[in-house]
Parts: structure tokens; C-alpha cells; sequence
């Protein structure tokens, strides 16, 4: 991070409490003007971590998202209005925090990254702070900042709870080294289906922000080797320690993160309504599985036993004592991954994907 970097007069007064404080004073001011800090998401985590890292002074914000606002965005993503709905979220959020602090330079990539983006952008930047909401990308931006030597605030939400770690700081722990494999996405619902409450967006995001600083400052006690977790329901706090793995952390080039798609969907066998017809005359022993949610189900013509597309892996020992299971959605999407899931994880056969 550059040491030379000088504050105006208006950046004296602007940042006036954080400098009085003895652990920033000026020289520590300079220091968070002179780093540059990417944030992956700007979702709800990443809307607390800009403004806080916008309004601290930062000197350069990379913002990373490929996504658009939408009105069911609003409870948690508290950057933006129902004003910005339909626009790239990276755009409205430069938008937004020029207005905050236009001393800040703010770079955007509208992308999603991948394997071919992730080094390149990574690269650029001095912190990484991860705000996405799947592992995919979590493992991603893991790797390619362990190659890259760079520090990682990592945090994450679930209905009332969330938990933030520092990773590779100093050459210490990396996502791997608590969990070396990250787990399928049927196996840990996303906030999309298990819900979150706004006020821990802005907690963890908070928190986020806060490490992020720490780290610029070398000041305190980062949380390198702390997984540290959050229930704001019931008001308890938890930290899990954790060590350095070398086996996980030597990591020299980036893998594949694909959630979904573990196995070829051209693989997955199909049935109309006149197969399941012909299988109940012939008296074929099979269940039908409806992956719907109580607010999209209709009458698909047969009987069936309903299993929320988020709950399969609740109930794989149920799923294990059939012979033959058909799995039913409203467009197919979520009875492929399913299936893609049972055969590849669990090794399970005789599964079909019900069209209507």
C-alpha cells in the first residue's frame, strides 16, 4: 500500500474523528487513502462494506457484481431505492457513493467472476473482501487471492445469523483450511430459500468493513485463524479457531467451481404424463416428488409426496430406501439439479425428471 500519500484540508476535517483517535492519527489516514480494496458483491453484505469503506476514505473501491436490482433486494440492500430498480448493481452503487465521498476513486467491473477474470482482477487490488452469496465463488475468489497473496474478509448471512473470518492474512489460513471442500448448494439453502433478516446484512457487513481497516492499519487483533459467528436471534457470539493447512493452501493454479451441474444433464432421463400412465398400469413401483414451494404448486394429475427443492438433502435417507423416484418442478431446472445431486454425491439410480 503506498506510504506517500498526503490529505487535503477538506480530508482533515471530513475524517477528524478517525483521526483523533490514537490508533489512526494521520499517518494512519494516509495509509487507508493509499489502499485498494475490491469488494466481490455488492449485495447485501456489500452495501454496508462500501458505505463504511467509502465513507472511512479508502482510496480506491473495486466493485464487483453481474447482477441487477430488483424490488425483493430493498429489505437487506439498504444502498439503494426503489428508484435504482432495473439498474446494474455496480453502476447504482458507484452512483450512490460518489455522492457519499467523491474523494474515493471507484473502479466497476460488471462481471461475474470466473477463471479466466478472477487473477486478473484480483491483481489489482490490495484487500479482497468476499460478499457473494454461493461457494462457487467463494472457493474462487479463495484460490485466486492464496496464488495472489492477498487478504480476504470473508463474510456470510443466514436468516438471523452470520459469520466473518480473515483469510491469508499474512500467510495465514485460507477458506480451505476449515473447509477444504465446499459443500453443494442443495446441501446449504441460499437466501433466496431459507430467507434472511435485513439488520445482520448490515451487522456482518459492518464487521466486514471494520477488519478491513484493521488490516490497512496493522492494528488489533484481525480475525486470521477466527471464524467468528453471530446469532443475532438469540444474542450469542461464538469464535472457532482454526490453523493453517499447508496441504490446502498450496494452491498454484485455479480449479473448477461449479455448483450445479456435477454431472451431464443430457444423461438425465425424462417422462411425460402418458409414461407415468403406462408405469401405474404395468404396477411400477416408483414415488413422484414435487420440488415445488406451497406458493407455486398445481395439480400435476398424479399423487405425490412434496419436498421443497431446498430440503433434498434433509431427506436423502428416505430418498435412498426407493427404488425408482421421478422429481417434478415447474420448468425442469430444479428436478435437473436434483438428480444431478443424487447421482453424483450419493450415487443413487433410477431417477427421472417428470415434464408436463
Amino acid at each position: 500500500m503506498p506510504s506517500n500519500t498526503t490529505l487535503s484540508k477538506d480530508e482533515i476535517d471530513r475524517y477528524s474523528r478517525q483521526i483523533r483517535m490514537p490508533e489512526i492519527g494521520k499517518e494512519g489516514q494516509m495509509k487507508i487513502k493509499g489502499a485498494s480494496v475490491l469488494v466481490v458483491g455488492a449485495g447485501a453484505l456489500g452495501c454496508p462494506v462500501l458505505q463504511y469503506l467509502t465513507a472511512a476514505g479508502v482510496g480506491t473501491l473495486g466493485i464487483v457484481d453481474n447482477d441487477w436490482i430488483d424490488e425483493t433486494n430493498l429489505n437487506r440492500q439498504v444502498l439503494y431505492s426503489v428508484n435504482d430498480i432495473g439498474k446494474p448493481k455496480p453502476l447504482a452503487a458507484k452512483e450512490k457513493l460518489k455522492l457519499l465521498n467523491p474523494e474515493v476513486s471507484f473502479k466497476v467491473h460488471f462481471i461475474r467472476l470466473d477463471k479466466v477474470s478472477a487473477l486478473k482482477v484480483i491483481s489489482q487490488y490490495d484487500i479482497i473482501v468476499d460478499c457473494t452469496d454461493n461457494f462457487s465463488s467463494r472457493y474462487l475468489i479463495n484460490d485466486a487471492s492464496v496464488i495472489l497473496k492477498k487478504p480476504v474478509v470473508y463474510g456470510a448471512i443466514h436468516k438471523f445469523s452470520g459469520q466473518i473470518m480473515a483469510l491469508n492474512y499474512q500467510n495465514g489460513p485460507t477458506l480451505r483450511c476449515i473447509y477444504p471442500e465446499p459443500p453443494h448448494s442443495l446441501e446449504v439453502p441460499s437466501c433466496d430459500e431459507a430467507g434472511v433478516i435485513g439488520p445482520i446484512a448490515g451487522i456482518i457487513g459492518s464487521f466486514q468493513a471494520s477488519e478491513v481497516i484493521k488490516i490497512i492499519l496493522e492494528k488489533g487483533d484481525v480475525l486470521s485463524g477466527k471464524l467468528l459467528i453471530i446469532d443475532s436471534l438469540n444474542f450469542r457470539t461464538q469464535i472457532v479457531s482454526f490453523e493453517r493447512n499447508p496441504a490446502s493452501s498450496d494452491i498454484l493454479e485455479l480449479g473448477d467451481y461449479d455448483d450445479d451441474c456435477l454431472s451431464d444433464f443430457k444423461s438425465i432421463r425424462e417422462l411425460s404424463c402418458s409414461d407415468i400412465r403406462k408405469m401405474q398400469k404395468k404396477g411400477d413401483d416408483f414415488i413422484i416428488i414435487n420440488l415445488q414451494e406451497d406458493s407455486e404448486k398445481k395439480d400435476i394429475g398424479f399423487d405425490y409426496i412434496s419436498i421443497p427443492y431446498y430440503e433434498i438433502h434433509r431427506n436423502i435417507d428416505f430418498l435412498l430406501t426407493k427404488s425408482k423416484i421421478i422429481f417434478y418442478c415447474t420448468n425442469g431446472v430444479k428436478s435437473m439439479n436434483v438428480i444431478s445431486y443424487l447421482q453424483k454425491v450419493h450415487n443413487m439410480e433410477n431417477l427421472y425428471n417428470l415434464l408436463i
